[in-house]
């Protein structure tokens, strides 16, 4: 008897034992983080902080301040689907499938009308079914997911968010803490680790506000314009109303970050803004493969993360899946071009970014028919695009050119003032060069350091030909490693073989 009671005791003392060891390792194992993903729509790589004349962004740059402003950020393709697909899977476009913008339906996959799974352009431009997103990713890990504003990406099943929160006018006043908010309420009630991807902040995407008939927060007399643009006071107000709608975007932001602080979830949330997807609807900007498009600011403020850190390192949205999938400890599902931010986020004195960036633009069309490849490809300084194809069209937005739904007013002044300013007339030609009868170079070359506007072609520079070499073998070598089914070998050979001319 007395031993059944020794035995009892002892079962007793071992039950509580083992539960206070799992008690004890559930309590010092780190809880995933939450993800706050804000990506603000057309806008290029201007801050306050960054210098950027006529412009003030105190949300943004208190949020780099906190974490770490990456300056040599860039997209890996310069419109809006592709560019998101980027972000979503950590591939190029040509590995992921999503090459041009795709129909938006931001709703469960449940709730496609016929009309809309039928859709040309929905149908025809998707990510690849072996792509996985890290939404689905963290789906699996038992994420809570919401989604804001556009979705703009297919198909649908592949980014399986519980909440789609809808309203792209998160630039409108209170509209974004609001829509973060009610997120956050929802996501508190599961218990659950949260992810939200707020891409409701839309202000710097055409058409702007109208300076005509509502007073905006810049002074066109204070801005400074690329060197490619005429310096007309048109124009000056069109750049002005631009840099308006990033204020705005700012505005946004606060509002966000406020919602984020007043859900006492700050502390263990990794917060990403990419702002902004790509660069604005302007000549060298959107859709085109020059700096104006490409380069733009990525911000994170991780747990852990060092604090007021600005980063030369050369990083690009690829990066961003990996990123976020470091943090919450599991590795992708596939092979990715990206490389996780984190050691740069918390100051690993090895810590590095990549050698080269690498970007593209196609001119295929929706439905698939071809048009005029470009790639480009960076290294720190020197930048180099180099085009296949063309004979065919080079694509361009309608917002980068139309007056009646997008208020373009820089297309048409250029157009007015063509004769006085020759140089900006002769790149917004170049946009689209089968309407005005030209033929572009196959290779171009930039040195960013002393033409950040990108005005001095080096690419028939005798002194700058083994520049042009050196990245001309590293995008043959790129497209060879990613599998670029676009780019013919030998055109980028035939560029290789060509000699420089005399100055």
């Amino acid at each position: 008897m007395l031993s059944k009671l020794i035995m009892k005791t002892l079962v007793a003392l071992l039950v509580l034992v083992i539960g206070g060891l799992i008690q004890s390792s559930a309590a010092a194992a780190p809880a995933k983080p939450n993800i706050l993903f804000i990506l603000i729509e057309d806008q290029g790589a201007h801050l306050g902080c960054r210098g950027t004349a006529g412009l003030q962004t105190p949300n943004l740059d208190r949020l780099a301040a906190e974490g770490t402003l990456f300056r040599e950020a860039f997209v890996g393709y310069p419109v809006c689907s592709p560019s998101k697909a980027c972000i979503y899977t950590g591939l190029y476009p040509h590995l992921n499938g999503m090459r041009n913008n795709t129909a938006n339906y931001p709703k469960p996959a449940a709730e496609l009308k016929p009309s809309e799974r039928n859709n040309p352009t929905y149908k025809n431009v998707r990510l690849r079914e072996s792509c996985v997103t890290w939404i689905e990713t963290l789906r699996q890990q038992g994420y809570f997911l919401g989604q804001s504003g556009k979705l703009h990406v297919a198909p649908v099943e592949k980014f399986p968010f519980d909440a789609y929160l809808g309203r792209e006018d998160g630039g409108a006043k209170g509209v974004s803490k609001g829509l973060v908010g009610e997120f956050l309420r929802r996501a508190s009630a599961t218990g659950q680790p949260w992810a939200f991807f707020h891409n409701a902040i839309n202000t710097p995407h055409r058409p702007f506000r109208n300076s005509d008939e509502t007073r905006i927060g810049v002074d066109p007399k204070q801005v400074r314009l690329p060197a490619f643009l005429p310096d007309t006071p048109i124009v000056r107000q069109d750049w002005a109303e631009y840099l308006d709608g990033i204020q705005l975007a700012d505005a946004a932001v606060g509002e966000v970050l406020a919602a984020l602080h007043e859900s006492g979830q700050e502390t263990n949330t990794l917060v990403i803004c990419v702002a902004g997807d790509h660069g604005p609807a302007f000549p060298h900007g959107k859709m085109t493969p020059y700096d104006l498009a490409l380069r733009v600011n990525i911000i994170v403020r991780a747990p852990g993360g060092k604090a007021r850190q600005t980063s030369d390192a050369l990083v690009s949205t690829i990066d961003l899946m990996p990123t976020i999938l470091d943090y919450v400890g599991v590795a992708p599902s596939q092979p990715v071009n990206g490389i996780s931010l984190r050691p740069l986020l918390e100051g690993k004195a090895d810590a590095k970014g990549h050698d080269l960036i690498f970007a593209e633009v196609t001119g295929q069309n929706q439905m698939n028919k071809p048009g005029m490849e470009e790639r480009s490809v960076y290294d720190g300084r020197y930048h180099l695009i180099f085009r296949d194809h063309l004979d065919f069209k080079r694509s361009i937005n309608a917002d980068s050119r139309e007056w009646d739904r997008w208020h373009n007013r820089t297309y048409r002044e250029t157009l007015r003032v063509k004769g006085q300013f020759p140089l900006a007339y002769r790149v917004l030609q170049e946009m689209e060069p089968h309407i005005f009868g030209l033929t572009l170079p196959p290779c171009e070359l930039y040195d960013l350091k002393t033409d950040p506007d990108e005005l001095h072609d080096l690419a028939a520079s005798p002194e700058h030909r083994a520049t042009k070499q050196r990245l001309l073998q590293r995008l043959v070598q790129w497209c060879q490693d990613t599998h670029d089914p676009f780019i013919a070998a030998d055109s980028i050979t035939k560029a290789l073989e060509t000699k420089p001319t005399k100055p």
